[in-house]
Formats: C-alpha cells, structure tokens, sequence
C-alpha cells in the first residue's frame, strides 16, 4: 500500500499516515501480519521529517493497529477484529461529506456532482 500526503489539506501529516493505515486495514488492503516499510523509508518516500512517521506509528500502536518487534520491524497486529461493513461505509460517508462541501465552495449543483460521480464511477469499472 502507498501512503500519499497533502501538505495542503490542513491535516497533519502523521495523522494522514494513520487514516491511511485503517483505511487500508479496514478496506482489507493491510492484512495481520504485514510489514509495514520502515520509519526512514516512509520518510524518504513522501520527504518529510523522519520523527512525524514515527509520532504515526506509535498512535497506530496505541490503538493496538500495529505491532513493532524488536529487531524485525513493525506489522499490522494479528489481532484486529474484521471490519465491518459499517466502518467501511463510514470512510466512504466522510468523503462524500467532503467532497459536497468542495462541490458547495465552486457553486456545482447536486446534479451535476451526480453526474461527474456516475461518469467517475463507470470510467473506474472499465
């Protein structure tokens, strides 16, 4: 999975970093048992400071998402519970709340995001 940042967004990185872990666990993208690439080449990858990507893992371990194994590096705990259709509904709900608040801002009319939503849609299954 690859983790992608917006420095734009008003969120902070590290927590873009964490709501992309669960996303990806809870999409099922991120299994137990998968490794996680290390602090440093997060932060290589995405140039930004090395001490954010940690700060992302360790509210990650918080939560009991990952798990950190000395000496071997940092996995998706194996004791998540399955997602449920809910949660998976509820990512979905935030970016749509979103994206009508971007549609508001630049005056598009619930009928035309509609339609731009259908043509996305459609282009994404063929």
């Amino acid at each position: 999975m690859k983790i992608f940042v917006d420095t734009r967004s008003g969120v902070p990185i590290y927590k873009q970093i964490v709501r992309q872990v669960e996303k990806g666990v809870i999409g099922g993208l991120l299994k137990p048992g998968d490794q996680l690439p290390t602090v440093r080449e997060v932060a290589l990858e995405l140039t930004i400071n090395p001490n954010t990507v940690a700060r992302a893992y360790r509210d990650l371990e918080q939560e009991g998402i990952i798990e950190s194994i000395q000496g071997r590096g940092t996995f998706i705990s194996g004791n998540l519970p399955h997602p449920s259709m809910e949660d998976k509904e509820m990512i979905i709900k935030d970016k749509i709340e979103e994206l009508i608040r971007e549609a508001r801002q630049l005056n598009i009319s619930q009928a035309k995001l509609v339609k731009m939503l259908d043509e996305a849609f459609n282009r994404e299954q063929a």
